[in-house]
């Protein structure tokens, strides 16, 4: 293909791509700011606000995969368009969900859509760009995600405030109509491969994560009732086990467990599953925390505001990692952006110790939020850059799958920390995982 031809073709697929990426991004993190106000208009009872949370994340891990085989098989843009027309069907049904039980499960189709969005529009991306243009394509593609994140609080804070939370779900269903849009207007042949699906393997994934989860839900209550933790969790290690086996002896497998034999994609996959345990507990607790009476009193909008450190570190340090990384090398600026998130969220822990005013709680949220910037912004493209382009699809929904579970887990455990400890423990924990992250970059070779 000519370089003016991969030109003209790059700047429409990558606009496409960056707008889906802005509304998956302002999803995952707006509902955060919306969450006080759902569970009341709708009643909405602890286990069940996790589930608002949970069944959009786990779906996407689940499915994830599928969307990375998918885009590999039938072609990025196909996969990427069932994926952003899903996600925003599935947003005007929240918009119009006249109870909690409705809004679950449209969250679920909503991580299907993202699953098939996110893996398709990444692998979509790379395939578009010439080799030379690569890492352009997907550090703007992560910018635009990263972006999303950052605003996401801020819109979630207002629209709620001004609007009420159904129209965040509205604003998310109107810009993927453009993102498909374009999609459809520049479609390219290629890469499409009869596909064979594994389904055996798809419904033991699926066992494996929600029995996790469940059990994991039900440690809180193991003093109670010791079986409804210990059997899922007996029942996810069974399933993970028989997934292992399975799909080591398939040839075109659902999980491709050979690519962790790759130590620098093994490495990203596992910072990209701490990371987004990070954030997505932090952005929960942290505005069940700023909203209720018994932490900042803080209305949505000013829960959003006080967020605004976070948001400005997360989208300038996103933006900033690959010049530092080629500063300092990938493996000193992702153990330095680790340590960064663990100091940061001692610093909001101490300010805690002080008084629970939103002022203290700055310099620790923007911290945090460098750390987190230059984690993100960074790990998919250390997991990808080592695997043949044929492989985009296929390695963009593994590593995507380890982001998805970890905001699950994430969210798990913060609920239980949240119980009994409140938002101090909630830092704890995720001190504990961002010390976790550094000792795992480590693992890097020197670069």
């Amino acid at each position: 293909m000519p370089a003016s031809q991969t030109k003209s073709d790059l700047a429409p697929v990558l606009i496409a791509c960056c707008l889906a990426m802005l509304a998956v991004g302002d999803n995952s993190t707006a509902i955060m700011a919306a969450l006080p106000d759902m569970k009341g208009s709708l009643q909405l009872g602890p286990a069940e606000l996790e589930w608002v949370v949970n069944a959009y994340l786990l779906t996407a891990a689940i499915f994830i995969t599928v969307g990375g085989g998918t885009a590999d098989q039938l072609g990025a843009r196909r996969s990427s368009i069932a994926g952003i027309v899903l996600f925003a069907l599935a947003s005007l049904v929240i918009a119009l969900a006249p109870s909690g039980f409705v809004v679950i499960g449209a969250r679920a189709l909503q991580g299907l859509g993202a699953a098939f969005a996110v893996s398709g529009t990444l692998a979509a991306a790379t395939e578009a760009a010439p080799d030379e243009r690569r890492a352009e394509a997907i550090s703007a593609w992560t910018g635009f995600l990263m972006l999303g994140f950052s605003i996401g609080p801020l819109i979630g804070g207002a629209v709620t405030h001004y609007a009420g939370w159904r129209f965040i779900f509205w604003l998310n269903g109107l810009v993927m109509v453009p993102a498909a849009l374009i999609l459809m207007l520049h479609p390219r042949g290629g890469g499409r491969r009869a596909m064979s699906m594994d389904w055996a393997g798809l419904g033991i994934l699926a066992v494996f994560m929600v029995t996790l989860i469940s059990g994991l839900q039900a440690l809180a209550h193991l003093a109670a009732n010791r079986k409804a933790a210990l059997v899922p969790l007996a029942l996810a290690v069974i399933a993970v086990v028989a997934l292992v086996r399975m799909e080591r002896r398939r040839s075109q497998p659902l999980v491709d467990f050979g690519l962790f034999a790759n130590r620098n994609f093994a490495i990203a996959a596992g910072l990209l599953f701490l990371v987004m345990f990070d954030i997505m507990t932090l952005l929960l607790y942290y505005n069940l925390f700023a909203q209720s009476a018994d932490g900042l009193g803080l209305s949505a909008i000013a829960a959003g505001l006080s967020l605004l450190p976070l948001s400005i570190a997360l989208l300038a340090f996103a933006r900033a990692a690959p010049a530092i990384a080629m500063r300092v090398g990938v493996r000193r600026m992702l153990t330095g952006g680790s340590l960064l998130l663990a100091l940061g969220c001692a610093i909001t822990w101490s300010s805690l110790q002080i008084e629970a005013r939103f002022a203290l709680l700055l310099p620790g949220l923007f911290v945090a939020g460098i750390g987190i910037a230059l984690i993100y912004a960074s790990a998919p493209r250390l997991g990808l850059a080592t695997l043949p382009q044929q492989q985009a699809g296929k390695g963009s929904g593994m590593l995507n799958s380890c982001s998805f579970l970890g905001g699950t887990v994430g969210v798990t455990f913060g609920g239980i920390a949240f119980a009994f400890s409140g938002f101090t423990g909630v830092l704890v924990l995720l001190g504990i995982s961002a010390l976790a992250s550094a000792m795992l970059c480590l693992k890097l070779k020197s670069d």
